[in-house]
């Protein structure tokens, strides 16, 4: 029996990032014999056992062979005949195919410290096609490792264009899906992902709403970058630098999405987007199984961007009905995630990246001056039933008009 640290603990260690998971492979042992040494076996699909002390994940080294669609769709062999090589083997990228013994000597069989120092993700052997799911995970460790200067290798890249062109990713699961698209969002450089997605034609297949904004145009003026879905991927960019929340970053990424319904005659104009937006978020959240509180956030920044963009014109009671719509009141924590992916698509303009944006700031404290209206105060003055609610309405926009317009 000998034990091997594998996979990204090895990769993250030789460049220096911080290792957060470590994952180990167990050569010549039976499940039996991991039991009998206290381990506790949790692996569904195959034998995975966590160590009795440290509770990390120890699997046994396996071989797998392709039997049906999608990601679960193999066949493994855990003898204890299998060996590091081949477990290696069946690993997605070279970078990920290194093992580390008990004396920190590298195994790398694949040439993955190569690959490391030219900064390269390739795939290990052609029975990368095997898997869809590796297509989005590509993807992720492009997005992941964009800052280090890492490419895809053009024969991985042609790979998972076959792939696509397979049919297979739509036998992956929703779920599957989101958890990828969810990790991606949350590194530094998340459009990548997306444009990785869009270049080997994957991203028509689960995000055709974001896929088609390619192409369509905005209007110079307001739009230097000109094109809609170059356009999302430079605010996706922004988000990251306004918010590490996950409900911010996917918000911008959708937030333009009515612009893919826009009647092409009238390009470059597109009036009404932003509640035209709202059918296509909804059918996307539902097809990858976006979490309530992204579909929530998206919702409102597709609605009422343009509200945010033009504060400065905006009535004091337009502002008021505004945060109400937006149930500020009872959920103020959201209504800044809304400002701030606001600040990002402002931002995600050519030219405008480093310009600052009073519209928050400004919607901000209309907020603060509108909430300090006392509604008991009205109670007390007798009024009664709705009398209540369009008085605390008059209030509130008149400190706004006082404070803030």
């Amino acid at each position: 029996m000998q034990v091997y640290l594998v996979g990204g603990a090895v990769r993250d260690k030789l460049l220096e990032r911080p290792v957060k998971d470590q994952d180990w492979v167990v050569v010549g042992a039976s499940e039996a014999d991991m039991l009998a040494q206290g381990y506790q076996q949790v692996g569904k699909d195959f034998p995975v056992f966590l160590h009795p002390k440290t509770q990390q994940e120890y699997a046994l080294a396996r071989t797998e062979r392709k039997t049906g669609q999608g990601y679960a769709g193999f066949e493994c062999d855990t003898s204890t005949s299998v060996t590091l090589e081949q477990d290696l083997l069946r690993r997605d990228l070279t970078v990920n195919a290194m093992a580390m013994d008990d004396k920190g000597a590298i195994i790398d069989p694949f040439n993955g410290q190569q690959d490391l120092k030219n900064r390269v993700l390739r795939h290990v052997s052609d029975a990368f096609e095997e898997d869809p799911l590796r297509v989005l995970r590509v993807a992720r460790f492009a997005a992941r490792y964009a800052s280090y200067g890492f490419t895809i290798a053009d024969e991985t890249k042609a790979l998972m264009a076959n792939i696509t062109r397979s049919g297979e990713l739509s036998h992956l699961s929703a779920e599957r899906v989101w958890v990828e698209t969810a990790n991606s969002l949350l590194e530094d450089t998340p459009q990548v992902y997306f444009e990785t997605l869009r270049e080997c034609g994957a991203l028509k297949v689960w995000f055709p709403e974001l896929d088609c904004l390619w192409g369509i145009p905005n209007p110079a003026k307001w739009h230097p970058e000109i094109d809609t879905g170059v356009h999302s991927m430079m605010v996706l960019e922004q988000s990251v630098r306004v918010s590490n929340k996950l409900s911010v970053r996917f918000a911008a990424l959708v937030h333009d999405l009515g612009k893919g319904l826009t009647d092409p005659a009238l390009w470059p104009s597109h009036k009404g987007h932003e509640k035209l937006g709202l059918a296509p978020i909804n059918t996307l959240c539902e097809r990858v199984k976006v979490p309530n509180d992204c579909r929530d956030l998206a919702l409102l920044t597709s609605e009422f961007h343009s509200h945010v963009h033009h504060a400065f014109k905006l009535k004091p009671a337009t502002i008021n009905d505004f945060l109400d719509k937006c149930d500020v009141w009872r959920k103020p924590e959201r209504f800044a995630d809304l400002l701030l992916a606001c600040t990002a698509d402002a931002k995600g303009r050519t030219g405008f990246e480093e310009r600052d944006y009073p519209n928050a700031d400004y919607i901000w404290q209309a907020y603060l001056v509108a909430k300090e209206v006392n509604v008991q105060e009205i109670v007390q003055a007798g009024y009664k039933g709705a009398e209540i609610k369009q008085q605390l309405r008059q209030k509130r926009i008149h400190a706004i008009a006082a404070n803030v317009a």
